[in-house]
């Protein structure tokens, strides 16, 4: 723990006027999960509950907060930056799939196990009464606890917000039109498309959470939280086409008011209660998964019948049209004209033990400022040197900030937004000036043939993330080796970079990978305290012309555009074949990006993209 003295007092102070809390509410426990209301991964400082009682700022995370213990969950992300943000004497940190928090608390508490078929609550935890706000928990979520036995009780009214006595005030940033220009299908269009999806199912309308979902129905656009540009709002769609949106009228100017247009009315979020009981007696969609509970309750105390599905805006929007996707080509090769500026200059200043892990990051991101159309970075920037890059999900601070040293391994993960596409590229980097050992070469390659397989295979339609996750491991495998985090995830269209509903990972749900669909393509390694190793690319789905295919098959196109660093790639170890599509990769980014560089970029570039075959002896 890193955390100095005076650090621990204020937590173990925040964390006792919670418990104080609880013990007036009459409660045992209290649950606190990283989300907000909108159940995201990017939240305002208003919402950073979690950061605020623990200290930890992953953007995955759960705590629990018992009479006489408290633990703090993450998954294999954040393992390590859990274990150095958390007071371990305040604090239990917990694997999230390893020791689920409803097993932990029924464990702590001493309460009885479930029946296996879960038919039979426990005998003993029905006295047990955990706490819970139902803006910040989904329907699915939940019912793992109750599922355990667990009685769960929700309040009114977040304890910890009664304690977080300075709590900022929510963000009240504008709300803007996303031309059609760029969006390329008018919010008029869409709302007929999402309202013939409820006609359909025979539903009367469905209520809208996901504050991305929102912005590619209306084709508004906002920055109310850092990185991701949408305006937290809510909406109720009717099966009419017609969108009530629950935004603070405030950041709404009249010209974005005529942008929605008459089918979109406003009203601020404090009237949503009175829109969900005027829907007693009708049909509502409502997605278990993604929106809080408090939508449901609210419903079925009105008399509402709940149609559990997914939001329906989430594969339309996942498939980008013609115009997405030309936006997106678009964004990557200006991107790639910052990257490889970037790496350029690393290539001069990384061995010197000049640069940090902070001036690294400042500097690709001063690149990336001179690119056009540049309206931020899609996530905070993971540079981590050596060790730092052990820590997958690695954000540094001015405490942590270390220098780049000679002969280590570098990993920088970033990305941008842009109004024509979101970017996201990592690359890892060997300092030099000597060679790297062959240890850490051989996992690189490893890796990178990961990479390749996933990029390079064609399958059926009708194929999930999990059969493809499998290829990007085998080299790894193979060697007895893995890494714990998923392969790929969707990325929005200048919306988020982690979008569903399709991810590359073994615990992948059971959705189809769609053409238009753009996915990451990040296979890694990571040796605890000693290197990081991740290598990703952005992946467009596209049909794949088969001639003797009886049936629809995919393939994936690769839209980031920046050299693999060849000094830690073994050629010996690949295959013809993925020498063929790594010297066929870097002759198009020799070609797309050499160009538009200055003549001292453009001759590292064109060394940097020579084929590696030409190492082969």
């Amino acid at each position: 723990m890193t955390a100095s003295i005076a650090d621990a007092a204020i937590y173990a102070k925040r964390l006792q006027a919670l418990r104080d809390e609880l013990a007036r509410l009459s409660l045992d426990g209290f649950i606190i999960p990283r989300a907000d209301e909108h159940l995201g991964e990017y939240v305002p400082p208003s919402a950073e509950r979690l950061a605020w009682l623990t200290g930890f700022t992953g953007s995955a995370g759960l705590a629990v907060v018992l009479t006489k213990a408290a633990v703090v969950f993450t998954d294999g992300r954040y393992v390590l930056q859990l274990a150095e943000q958390t007071d371990a004497s305040m604090w239990q940190q917990r694997h999230i799939t390893e020791q689920p928090p409803p097993d932990w608390i029924i464990q702590t508490l001493g309460c009885d196990a479930p029946t296996p078929d879960r038919s039979v609550q426990n005998a003993s935890a029905p006295s047990v009464r955990i706490g819970y706000d139902p803006l910040l928990i989904g329907q699915e979520a939940l019912a793992r606890y109750a599922d355990a036995g667990l009685a769960m009780v929700p309040l009114a009214r977040n304890p910890l917000d009664t304690v977080w006595t300075d709590r900022p005030a929510p963000p009240a940033t504008p709300a803007e039109p996303h031309p059609i220009t760029y969006a390329g299908r008018s919010a008029e269009d869409k709302r007929a498309d999402i309202a013939a999806i409820l006609q359909q199912a025979g539903q009367d309308a469905v209520v809208l959470t996901d504050p991305a979902s929102i912005a590619w129905l209306l084709n508004i656009r906002g920055q109310d939280v850092a990185f991701t540009p949408f305006a937290l709002s809510f909406a109720l769609l009717h099966a009419d086409g017609t969108t009530e949106l629950f935004i603070d009228p405030a950041k709404l100017s009249a010209a974005t008011r005529a942008w929605l247009g008459n089918g979109v009315t406003i009203a601020d979020r404090a009237a949503l209660a009175d829109a969900l009981r005027r829907l007693g007696g009708k049909t509502v969609r409502v997605d278990p998964a993604g929106s809080p509970i408090w939508f449901a309750q609210q419903l079925q105390a009105a008399g509402a019948t709940i149609a559990a599905a997914s939001d329906p805006c989430l594969l339309p929007k996942a498939c980008k049209n013609p115009v997405e996707q030309d936006g997106a080509r678009a964004a990557h090769r200006r991107d790639a004209v910052a990257v490889c500026r970037f790496l350029h200059w690393l290539s001069q200043r990384a061995a010197t033990g000049a640069e940090t892990e902070i001036s690294a990051a400042t500097a690709l991101l001063a690149f990336r400022q001179q690119v056009d159309g540049f309206r931020g970075e899609s996530f905070p920037a993971i540079s981590g040197a050596g060790e730092h890059g052990a820590i997958i999900h690695y954000r540094v601070t001015p405490e942590t900030n270390r220098r780049l040293m000679r002969n280590e391994v570098y990993l920088i993960d970033s990305g941008a937004q842009y109004p024509d596409g979101t970017t996201d590229i990592t690359r890892t980097i060997w300092t030099g000036p000597d060679a790297p050992p062959a240890d850490v070469r051989d996992r690189v390659t490893r890796v990178l043939q990961g990479h390749i397989a996933v990029a390079t295979t064609v399958f059926p339609h009708g194929i999930g993330g999990a059969h493809i996750d499998a290829l990007a491991r085998r080299a790894l495998w193979q060697a007895g080796l893995d890494y714990d985090h998923g392969t790929g995830h969707g990325v929005g269209s200048y919306l988020s970079v982690h979008e569903g509903p399709v991810t590359i990972s073994r615990l992948a749900k059971p959705v189809a990978i769609e053409a238009g669909m753009i996915l990451s393509n990040e296979p890694g390694f990571y040796l605890p305290d000693h290197y990081g190793i991740r290598l990703e690319n952005l992946l467009l789905v596209q049909p794949a012309d088969l001639p003797d295919a009886r049936r629809r098959f995919l393939r994936f196109e690769t839209l980031t555009l920046a050299p693999f660093d060849r000094a830690l790639i073994d050629p010996s170890m690949l295959t013809q074949a993925e020498i063929a599509w790594l010297d066929a990769y870097h002759a198009q980014v020799l070609a797309s990006v050499g160009p538009a560089l200055d003549p001292a970029a453009a001759s590292w570039l064109a060394a940097a993209c020579a084929p590696i075959s030409s190492e082969i002896r």
